[in-house]
């Protein structure tokens, strides 16, 4: 796992409840809106996204070993807010890729820098949501 799951604690715990409110607007960043695979329960996670030719790719920060990923797999999709729209994401691909093409090239520093080199493409449909 790339960043410490420490860290992750303190994440889930602190900085993700703000970053929730302004993720969906950043550049480079994302909310995957899922539901958990035993409660049923909706949950927001902020996420590092790129746009790829026919959906995301978002970067797993923390390893593919996390709530978020597992719920979105057994689900076969979920929901991404990012730039202001709302897109509906399906066929996660979990995959691992050294030179981590498709990113842009300060981000590819970034996390060459964290050692992170595990990804998950997802296909996206714009979704208008009212």
């Amino acid at each position: 796992m790339p960043i410490p799951e420490q860290v992750a604690c303190w994440n889930k715990a602190g900085l993700n409840r703000v970053a929730r409110h302004i993720a969906p607007w950043l550049p480079g960043l994302g909310l995957i809106v899922h539901r958990g695979r035993r409660s049923g329960r909706e949950y927001r996670t902020p996420v590092e996204v790129f746009q790829a030719r026919d959906g995301f790719i978002v970067a797993l920060t923390y390893g593919a070993d996390t709530d978020w990923l597992r719920n979105i797999q057994a689900a076969g999709g979920g929901l991404l807010r990012t730039h202001g729209l709302t897109f509906q994401v399906s066929e996660p691909r979990v995959y691992h890729d050294e030179e981590r093409a498709g990113i842009r090239p300060a981000e590819r520093q970034m996390l060459r820098l964290l050692d992170v080199a595990d990804f998950v493409h997802l296909t996206a449909v714009l979704r208008y949501i009212s």
